[in-house]
């Protein structure tokens, strides 16, 4: 198997570093959803010593993610687990914090929906969800690029696209999660941080 790799990842790594870093300063456990190629993993756990990472992703990643686990991973990298938003079956583990990166635009809103509300179960009190990723504010696209990458997203699968922050903030609220920050990030993506009531 050819080890995957995702150019996205190597360029959002460090800003996106730099936020988990004070976020997940007093964490212990972080669940990270849609691990993707997991070069993620690797590199976030690597930096965040004092955390047990947990990866998961849909039953196709795991080879890959298990891949890059084996060949770069440290002590405090967990096997990665099958985490299906359509099919979901939830660890009854709770966390003290939760990331996920490029997910939301390509999940079916009812995928979405189903994250928020899991997530809602599985994060403690106190702790925070962070999600990376292009967002629209009152329906308007914070750039053109990312209008026109909205309208492939939506040719490729009508149920995707890029979400608005409006939307996502009506399924916080029902997982009694409070937006705390909304930070800038490179190539007009986002990083939304939510903080367990």
């Amino acid at each position: 198997m050819i080890k995957p790799f995702a150019e996205a990842c190597e360029q959002n790594k460090a800003p996106i570093l730099a936020v988990l870093q004070r976020q997940f300063a007093e964490a212990q456990t972080v669940l990270e959803i849609g691990s993707g190629t997991g070069q993620h993993a690797v590199f976030f756990a690597a930096r965040l010593p004092h955390l047990q990472w947990q990866p998961s992703d849909v039953a196709e990643n795991l080879p890959g993610i298990h891949q890059w686990l084996t060949e770069d991973g440290g002590d405090n990298l967990g096997e990665p687990w099958p985490l299906d938003m359509l099919a979901p079956q939830w660890p009854q583990t709770h966390f003290d914090g939760v990331f996920s990166a490029n997910t939301v635009h390509i999940m079916s809103w009812s995928a979405v929906a189903e994250m928020f509300a899991g997530i809602g179960r599985v994060l403690k009190p106190g702790g925070c969800f962070c999600l990376y990723g292009p967002f629209k504010y009152g329906g308007v696209h914070t750039s053109e690029s990312n209008a026109r990458f909205d309208v492939f997203l939506r040719q490729r699968d009508p149920d995707s696209g890029v979400r608005d922050l409006d939307d996502l903030q009506q399924l916080a609220g029902a997982a009694e999660l409070s937006l705390i920050e909304d930070l800038e990030m490179p190539v007009n993506n986002r990083t939304l941080v939510w903080k367990k009531q």
